[in-house]
């Protein structure tokens, strides 16, 4: 078994409130692909929503559990407390321009770590960031650029992210009573930015619709899935066993601070059960739930989407 360094993310898991609202939000002001419609493999009444760029690649997929009557959360020490999108080179202004044309509010633009950076808010009110990278890409959004983690300690957390995960140090910011240090993995993946803030402002964390459920980081194959595994069971942390995701394997285990982390592998992908011309159209179900099809659609609120 083999394991070396991880590029950066695979994917970001969210909860959200009805899923009409979402899918409107991300296909629609994004402009994101909905590249799967399936179902909560643990929980199959309820949707799964992935979205990404054109191509479903590892690096630009956002994941939400839509829950119709989810209460709000709120992001605390412990807790995945944002995500942000690059926009390439070139197209920042343009999306100012665009939103405040389309009425949507956003806050900034503020730099961090010379970058310019804009929020918006998604339906549930969750920030969404935007920030300006000097990539060159089709594309409105060229897949994500970091995660931020909050965490009451973030040295257990970085010296994980550097020592095991093998990502530098790119330095530290302070602002606002939050200190923020940014972490950076080798080479030139998407999502290779993880920031951990942490603040002294009392807060209590609570999942819920606006919240993020975990935190993927990507493995190119299978060999180097089990080498994680492996190496994390050897340094004493918590690792479930190998869960089939239909479109990738999956650990999960718990980071010093409390996030949930998975690591997930870049194969099969998103196109192995429905051409990748087609990605998104039809709710797709894992064999296991097939048998169920005609109840969990009665059971599954109509979604719109585009065809």
């Amino acid at each position: 078994m083999k394991h070396n360094t991880i590029p950066g993310l695979h994917h970001v898991t969210a909860i959200s409130g009805p899923p009409q609202d979402n899918v409107d939000f991300f296909t629609g002001t994004l402009g994101q692909r909905l590249v799967k419609k399936t179902v909560n493999f643990d929980a199959p009444d309820t949707y799964h929503l992935y979205y990404g760029n054109e191509t479903a690649e590892p690096g630009t997929i956002l994941t939400f559990f839509p829950f119709v009557d989810a209460g709000p959360g709120r992001a605390g020490p412990g807790m995945a407390s944002a995500y942000a999108y690059a926009v390439p080179a070139g197209r920042f202004d343009g999306w100012m321009a665009r939103l405040a044309e389309d009425a949507i509010d956003f806050d900034g633009p503020v730099e961090r770590f010379g970058q310019r950076v804009i929020t918006l808010r998604d339906p549930d009110g969750a920030p969404v960031e935007l920030i300006e990278t000097d990539r060159v890409a089709q594309a409105p959004l060229d897949g994500f650029h970091s995660v931020t983690l909050w965490e009451a300690d973030p040295e257990p957390t970085a010296k994980l992210l550097t020592e095991v995960f093998g990502y530098s140090d790119g330095g530290t910011e302070t602002g606002e009573g939050i200190e923020r240090l940014r972490l950076v993995a080798p080479g030139d993946a998407r999502g290779a930015v993880v920031d951990l803030i942490r603040t002294d402002t009392p807060s209590i964390g609570r999942s819920g619709a606006g919240t993020i459920h975990h935190v993927a980081f990507r493995a190119q194959d299978h060999d180097t899935h089990m080498g994680w595994r492996e190496k994390l069971l050897g340094l004493g942390h918590g690792v479930t066993p190998v869960i089939d995701r239909q479109y990738f394997d999956a650990i999960y285990f718990r980071e010093p601070g409390g996030v949930l982390f998975e690591i997930a592998t870049d194969p099969p992908g998103f196109a192995t059960d429905e051409p990748m011309e087609a990605l998104g159209r039809k709710l797709m179900l894992p064999p296991q739930h097939e048998p169920l099809r005609d109840r969990i659609e009665r059971v599954l609120p109509p979604l719109r989407t585009a065809a």
